[in-house]
């Protein structure tokens, strides 16, 4: 069985972490005086938010060279590309970037992956994470990476002068309130009902649909050993998602989630799907926060993160390991995440962050308050946690053959070879 992301009960995941140790950077003979840090933020505010980042350590390690070895397109993709190349050829940086959670399991299978518990117990890492989140980042028992911070990819964004003008008075609280929602926007004003982008997107709103449809405990258990996506429950939350994919626009596949995002605030559409970067579009867009646009959970959500996080490592191999694990600190500090995420346009993973830093923020306030509050989590599968990187384009294809045929009973049986698939490989 190829996936082993643990879901056990936090008090038993404890004391396998706390068993298990730390690995130790297994570098040697590098330049101490320089730390290489690996990733593709380099625009916008998320490299505003490492170049805090950035700011903080060269003061704290001022006889540290700090090497920003970005690399800039494809979301992320490019990026991915030649660290891959490097992994192979054994020339590591000393930390890199990657989602948190499956997204990082071929590395860890591969070896790429120093385990980080003796750095989470060393940093108090156990108590300042919630324990659900913990327990979705740990594999065999271990964990790997230092999320810095958590974005949610459940969110429902709506235009309130559309709503108002379709006569729907509050923001739908269940599937079948938005399906309603959907066809009154169609019936009574000229906007799109629901826009998306190209197929990712699509993608993106399909997790939001099973988790509002199957709840958190049913949504979770998709990801587990032994999985089986081919029950009636499975079928409902398809019909669901057929339901309102009938009501997006047709020229959505050569457009992304920026357009999608400006159809909401511009008033061309009443609502798209979407993380929550898209509260800083809205703000590079100039839109005001409850006139422009509005936000709540996804239909059927409320209560629940559907969770990505960026996170930082430390591979096998690091050249210069002390300054890395320096790096890793910082990134794992409130002091940290604090200097990053405001910027970023996310909150931090820790739970004691300081409020004042996201007031300027209506949305990033807000989701901070839920966060701290304890919601439950779910992990999205697309943005690399709850499923690995082959199991998600398997996915990739089964919607991309139903967004070509219409066929929900295919795509079901698509959906669910891909869950088997991934459980024997």
């Amino acid at each position: 069985m190829r996936r082993r992301w643990t879901t056990a009960p936090a008090a038993a995941l404890a004391a396998a972490l706390a068993a298990s140790g730390c690995g130790g950077g297994t570098g040697g003979g590098g330049d101490a005086a320089q730390v290489e840090v690996f990733s593709w933020w380099t625009g916008g505010g998320e490299e505003a938010g490492l170049n805090a980042l950035i700011e903080m350590y060269e003061e704290r390690h001022p006889d540290t060279e700090f090497v920003n070895a970005a690399v800039a397109g494809g979301s992320g993709t490019n990026a991915q590309a030649v660290l891959e190349g490097r992994l192979q050829s054994q020339d590591p940086p000393d930390s890199f970037q990657g989602h948190a959670g499956a997204e990082l399991q071929d590395y860890i299978e591969a070896g790429y992956l120093e385990p980080l518990d003796g750095f989470y117990d060393e940093h108090g890492l156990r108590e300042a994470l919630p324990d659900q989140l913990l327990e979705q980042i740990s594999y065999d028992g271990s964990v790997y990476s230092v999320p810095v911070n958590i974005h949610r990819s459940n969110v429902l964004w709506f235009n309130p002068s559309v709503l108002e003008e379709a006569g729907i008075e509050e923001p739908p609280q269940t599937l079948d309130d938005l399906i309603a929602g959907l066809e009154a926007v169609e019936e009574e004003t000229d906007a799109v009902p629901m826009a998306v982008g190209a197929q990712w997107t699509v993608d993106h709103l399909l997790e939001s649909v099973l988790l509002g449809s199957l709840g958190t405990e049913g949504y979770n258990a998709l990801w587990e050993p032994g999985a089986d996506w081919g029950t009636p429950e499975v079928a409902a939350a398809l019909a669901d998602f057929e339901a309102v994919l009938e009501h997006t626009q047709e020229e959505s596949a050569s457009e992304d989630w920026q357009e999608a995002s400006r159809r909401v605030a511009e008033g061309e559409a009443a609502f798209t799907v979407m993380g929550d970067w898209a509260a800083g579009y809205f703000d590079e867009l100039g839109m005001t926060a409850g006139e422009d646009y509005d936000w709540a959970a996804s239909p059927g959500t409320e209560g629940t993160y559907l969770w990505l996080s960026d996170s930082f490592t430390l591979p096998v191999g690091a050249p210069n390991p002390e300054a890395a694990d320096a790096w890793l600190e910082l990134a794992a500090s409130r002091e940290g995440q604090d200097a990053f995420n405001p910027l970023k346009g996310s909150i931090p993973a820790r739970e004691d962050a300081d409020p004042e830093q996201y007031a300027d923020s209506p949305y990033l306030s807000a989701a901070l308050e839920e966060w701290q509050s304890g919601p439950e989590l779910a992990g999205s599968f697309w943005h690399g946690v709850a499923a690995d990187n082959r199991w998600k384009n398997a996915i990739d294809t089964a919607v991309g053959l139903y967004l070509q045929d219409g066929d929900t009973d295919a795509l079901q049986d698509a959906l669910n070879e891909a869950s088997q698939a991934a459980q024997t490989e």
